[in-house]
């Protein structure tokens, strides 16, 4: 144990307890580490910047690109009409095309942007057909994860470990090398969703419209401000109505005329009629006090609210929005969207109250009231998906047949070794935004920055493992308690650590971090590394006993209004499963 070891193990620890926990975001984590590391000398500034120029993260910036050039052009939205028809003639049906269409384009895109386009889709389904949503999308979910180990380019921690293998003198991986094993697992899951899995997940989203979803008709009321009433002539900003029982005015009835979403600097009149969303019990105790009068009660619904411009959006918070961490009034959310708050799927907490000081997270639910014309610029911010209308945005619809050449010419051209991965997927980008399918803007936008910032900052500490010697100690250790046992039993090793990890940690940190011990671990050994390397590559991507361990579940969890619990009843089975699989099967398909 050398001092740099020491420093890098207490790095590694820190960083793994941070990713963890949450309390600051992974690609902020992964500059801290990147930068700590530089600081004590333990890496050179070329490794500790290597990550940025590495081919991974290259690549994976450019399918970003690819993936929005499919989806801005429509080419993958007739998949959602054929959804629709088939799921209208029987659930079963439907969930078993929605898995393989699902399944088959996060083989070859990444499958975030993918349950983004299919989850409006499927809950205007659940509202239509009267079936649960969470008995749709936690299969969805996992379907996308099925396909992402199909192909190299299915998911970021496959190209990310072919980096890595690369870097350190092993080939690196092929397009379709993980089609046996993955199609393998692609199949054993879907026929235990079908036979077993689904009947597991519970109804947990009810039917109803909105208002009734997020149970806000109880924290709905219409007052009178009465003359002499403390508010009175007051600016909204500053009238004790609002400060003293955290309300929010949505409507002001004045005179015959109806100011909509208030803002701040509006002045409150005596007569005036508000529309308020606060816990009415409070309101009814201190009345008297603020000069208000309660109107005639009545049962609010969604058709109340979405009257004349306005409207009522359920939106899921983006896994990679730069919303995560901060809170509404931090993000001055009003100001900014032109929209207002009314309740926060908070995991499966219903927030709706204090809902201006809630930390925000990736996958939290909002009830959101609008303004019609200000809904597209609320969609383009990349802050959303707006799960409770189909988006009516215009695609490029002539440029839909580019798309897709691009996206077949970049997979082929990697599958017959014609170009590397990265100049293929380099090039296919260019070439999106040269004909048409995306302008440089949107290309721009396209790229999961937080990402590309995970991937440069784990790589070098990978590299630091590696260079410290602190892989090597960390293998001598698995050898010593696992390693008596042979490889196979290694293999296995790695899998189900790799597994657990991801459930509660990023995918792509877990993969950097075991890959360097897995590769010293082979060299002691004297085998080959690649099965060790395959090993935490699938275990990477088949996360689902948690909605914390892959982007996708955490994307569902508010929407199909899941339990944490839900996640590891159904998904414990599969994750052992899928380690005895792989367990059998890696050592049959890699050599040793």
């Amino acid at each position: 144990m050398t001092f740099e070891i020491a420093i890098v193990l207490l790095v590694l620890l820190t960083a793994a307890f941070l990713f963890i926990t949450e309390k600051l975001r992974v690609d902020l984590v992964a500059l801290i580490v990147m930068s700590i590391l530089l600081l004590t000398g333990i890496i050179t500034p070329a490794q500790g910047l290597a990550g940025f120029s590495n081919s991974a993260t290259l690549t994976v910036g450019a399918m970003f690109v690819l993936s929005t050039g499919l989806f801005r052009t429509g080419a993958v939205d007739f998949l959602g009409d054929i959804t629709t028809r088939v799921f209208k003639r029987g659930y079963w049906q439907g969930i078993v095309a929605v898995m393989v269409i699902v399944g088959f384009l996060s083989a070859f895109i990444n499958n975030t942007p993918v349950i983004a386009i299919f989850l409006p889709i499927l809950l205007a389904l659940s509202r239509e057909t009267g079936i649960s949503a969470s008995k749709i999308l936690m299969p969805v979910s996992f379907a996308s994860m099925f396909g992402g180990v199909c192909t190299l380019i299915g998911t970021s921690t496959n190209i990310l470990v072919s980096s890595i293998a690369e870097k350190n003198g092993i080939r690196s991986f092929t397009m379709f090398e993980f089609a046996p094993l993955g199609l393998m697992m692609f199949l054993l899951g879907t026929v235990y969703l079908l036979v077993a899995g689904i009947r597991l997940i519970p109804d947990r989203r009810g039917e109803g419209d909105l208002v009734d979803q997020f149970r806000l008709s109880e924290y709905l009321t219409e007052v009178v401000i009465m003359p002499g009433g403390l508010s009175v002539g007051k600016k909204i900003r500053d009238a004790p109505l609002v400060h003293d029982l955290d309300l929010t005015i949505l409507k002001i009835e004045r005179e015959g005329e109806v100011i909509q979403l208030p803002g701040p600097e509006e002045v409150l009149e005596a007569n005036d009629v508000l529309l308020l969303r606060c816990d009415i019990e409070k309101i009814q105790a201190l009345q008297s006090r603020q000069g208000v009068q309660f109107k005639g009660q009545t049962k609010w619904g969604e058709s109340d609210l979405s009257k004349g411009e306005q409207r009522l959006l359920e939106a899921v918070i983006e896994p990679n929005s730069n919303l995560i961490a901060s809170t509404l009034q931090k993000a001055n959310f009003r100001e900014r969207y032109g929209a207002t708050v009314l309740a926060i799927r908070h995991g499966s907490r219903l927030l709706r109250e204090r809902l201006s000081d809630t930390t925000l997270k990736g996958g939290d639910v909002l009830l959101v009231e609008i303004e019609r014309g200000r809904i597209p610029a609320f969609r383009r911010s990349g802050e959303f998906i707006v799960t409770s209308e189909m988006d009516p945005t215009l695609y490029r619809g002539d440029k839909a047949l580019f798309a897709v050449a691009i996206v077949a010419a970049v997979v082929l051209a990697a599958a017959l070794n014609v170009i590397p991965i990265v100049a293929a997927a380099v090039i296919g980008a260019t070439a999106m935004v040269l004909v048409g399918c995306l302008n440089l803007e949107e290309a721009y936008t396209a790229i999961e920055w937080k990402i590309i910032f995970l991937l440069a900052g784990v790589l070098s500490l990978g590299a630091a493992l590696e260079e410290s010697g602190a892989a090597r100690l960390m293998s001598a250790s698995l050898l010593t308690y696992v390693g008596v046992f042979g490889p196979i039993a290694l293999t296995s090793a790695f899998y189900i650590i790799t597994s657990l990890l991801t459930e509660t940690m990023s995918n792509n940190a877990t993969a950097a971090l075991l890959a360097p011990i897995a590769i010293a671990t082979a060299q002691t050994l004297g085998v080959d590394p690649v099965p060790f390397l395959m090993a935490i590559t699938f275990a990477a991507s088949a996360s689902f006993m948690t909605p914390v361990g892959y982007q996708t579940n955490t994307m569902i969890y508010g929407p199909g209004q899941y339990r944490f619990f839900d996640f590891v009843k159904v998904g414990t089975p599969l994750n052992i499963m899928f380690w005895i699989l792989a367990t059998v099967m890696i050592p049959m398909i890699w050599s040793y």
